[in-house]
């Protein structure tokens, strides 16, 4: 993992999702939604359903909202259908991008990821064209200082796969996406809390862009990460200030 900035990237991501609250609760109503609808309304029998639950306690979202949007995706209540569609593509020198939508006309959804994509200097791929440069896994990120020998203990002994110490002293937890609120919880219970916590798709090599392409490719990915139906933004870049 090239490390030197993956905080950086992290801290400035956390500081946009903190900026825009507005689309971070449009974002966590739709993974309700169709989490509910795939698996049901049952928050303990719906391991999907009780993340995106947890991220809407974490973003402040009204409880009788949350139970609003359960009843309209299981049938109690009449509400908007979405489907999940993922793009994949390439921005500045080559970064992999992969984008998951949510939407409710897929017309409309390709068109605006297609025009992000070639305004702001990338391409969008076809399926299958940068995926296999990730891992969909669970990820919990903790600060540089973290107690690293306490952390590896508690992880690996809750089943996480591996923990990694970047560069910046950042250390990444992994876990098999089944496992990740075990090793969530665990590590909670020993008083660590990670800054990111989530299941993602991560990259399994960085790009490393500076300066002008640096600053291009955050321009691309704001961009992107600004679309209503996009729900997260996947990439491979590590952009250094």
């Amino acid at each position: 993992m090239a490390g030197h900035s993956k905080w950086a990237n992290i801290q400035h991501r956390k500081g946009r999702q903190d900026e825009k609250r507005g689309k971070a609760w449009t974002r966590v109503i739709r993974e309700i939604m169709v989490a509910a609808r795939l698996g049901g309304g049952d928050i303990s029998a719906n391991p999907r359903l009780r993340l995106a639950v947890e991220k809407a306690k974490a973003v402040n979202l009204p409880v009788d909202t949350v139970k609003r949007n359960i009843d309209k995706a299981t049938g109690n209540l009449e509400g908007v259908n979405y489907e999940e569609i993922r793009y994949e593509g390439y921005g500045i020198g080559g970064a992999a991008i992969i984008v998951d939508c949510m939407t409710d006309n897929r017309v409309r959804t390709v068109a605006e990821v297609r025009h992000a994509f070639s305004k702001y200097g990338g391409n969008l791929g076809t399926e299958g064209s940068v995926a296999f440069q990730f891992k969909h896994c669970g990820q919990l990120v903790f600060a540089p200082g973290t107690n690293e020998d306490r952390l590896m203990e508690v992880a690996l002994e809750a089943g996480a796969e591996d923990v990694i110490t970047d560069d910046d002293g950042a250390i990444e937890v992994l876990t098999a996406p089944a496992d990740f609120e075990a090793v969530k919880a665990a590590l909670e219970a020993a008083g660590m809390k990670a800054e990111l916590a989530e299941v993602t798709m991560r990259a399994e090599n960085q790009i490393e862009l500076a300066g002008e392409d640096g600053a291009r490719m955050q321009k691309l990915l704001d961009v992107i990460e600004d679309l209503d139906d996009v729900q997260d933004v996947y990439h491979n870049a590590s952009i250094s200030e």
